[in-house]
């Protein structure tokens, strides 16, 4: 894994607590983590898939085996919807899930893909320990889920047809959005929204039941969208498109592990962190590249055109998510904070 000294020096330190408690260590446990993206290696493929595969080699090695864990990359556990569900109910360990597909579920959920609601990676980093991040960790508490790696990607547009850059470049298109909130921007902008999982992207595409789609840059990458989309806006620069995809546990899981163990586990999943933006930063600058070689035409967003999107998102999704209830009023008014 590509840690810093730091880091190394905590993993010495959980060793040596492991070594001290090894008793409190008796207790094993192996646990399943679903993605919807595809697999590849510890070093090679969509880093999102290589988080969980470090994770779990570095989880058995910490806790000496009584901890271990196993990777579904490609919803091949079980289907994309449904994975925040089954870690409510303690049906599924551990999963690295868009939050807002939590939405309908959970509705608060939604904020973790709000409109230009966060514009940079370093406000996204400040989420965790800020009110906005312990008013969402409540939440989640409440409903049986556990975060245990806060990882934030930004992302962009790719699109078949035309260029979509501004808000006045969506009208009449046929437009993914990811989330309930993107969609309603969208439509104030006059697209016509498609809602479906970030994998069943290229299909809907590849078909013409979609023109284009916003999701992350890995995303773009993984999904090899290059082979049909003409255009990208990208999120290297100035973004409005950014998404809290967080490796999370299920509660009741979690619970049935000993304290050593969890703190391990929560251990671990910060010392991630640095990784996972390090990588969705790469992946912004990988994706551009990767669609100019492929023929594409890159755009990057001005602040100027971030600031008109930011309007449209405050005048429509930030108003409706801040009207659902007291506790979305109170996320959105935390998150502000932070503009």
């Amino acid at each position: 894994m590509n840690f810093t000294r730091r880091s190394l020096l905590q993993a010495a330190g959980s060793t040596a607590l492991l070594g001290a408690t090894g008793a409190t260590l008796a207790q094993s446990a192996s646990l399943k983590i679903s993605h919807q993206f595809p697999g590849g290696s510890l070093t090679e493929g969509d880093f999102r898939d290589r988080l969980c595969r470090q994770f779990a080699v570095e989880l058995e090695k910490r806790t000496q085996g009584a901890l271990k864990a196993s990777v579904y990359p490609g919803s091949s556990l079980m289907k994309t919807n449904a994975q925040f569900s089954a870690l409510r109910k303690g049906a599924l360990d551990m999963s690295l899930v868009p939050l807002s597909y939590a939405g309908g579920e959970v509705p608060e959920t939604n904020i973790g893909l709000m409109p230009a609601l966060v514009p940079s990676y370093e406000q996204g980093a400040a989420w965790k320990t800020a009110e906005v991040g312990k008013r969402l960790a409540k939440v989640l508490d409440d409903k049986g889920v556990i975060i245990v790696s806060w990882i934030w990607q930004a992302g962009g547009v790719a699109c078949r047809t035309r260029p979509l850059v501004t808000p006045e470049d969506a009208k009449g298109l046929k437009v993914r959005g990811g989330s309930r909130e993107m969609d309603m921007m969208l439509k104030q902008a006059g697209a016509s929204v498609i809602s479906l999982p970030s994998n069943e992207i290229y299909a809907a595409m590849q078909t013409g039941a979609m023109e284009a789609a916003m999701t992350s840059s890995t995303s773009f990458l993984s999904f090899k969208l290059e082979e049909i989309a003409k255009f990208l806006t990208t999120g290297r620069n100035k973004a409005y498109w950014f998404m809290l995809e967080p490796l999370m546990i299920s509660k009741e899981v979690f619970g049935r592990l000993t304290k050593a163990q969890q703190d391990v586990v929560m251990g671990l999943g910060a010392e991630l962190e640095a990784f996972a933006r390090q990588e969705a930063q790469a992946d912004d600058r990988r994706a551009a590249d990767v669609y100019a070689k492929a023929g594409a035409k890159v755009f990057d967003l001005d602040a100027a055109t971030l600031g008109k999107w930011q309007t449209i998102a405050r005048d429509t999704a930030w108003k409706d998510f801040g009207e659902r209830n007291e506790t979305c009023a109170g996320l959105l008014a935390a998150a502000q904070k932070l503009l």
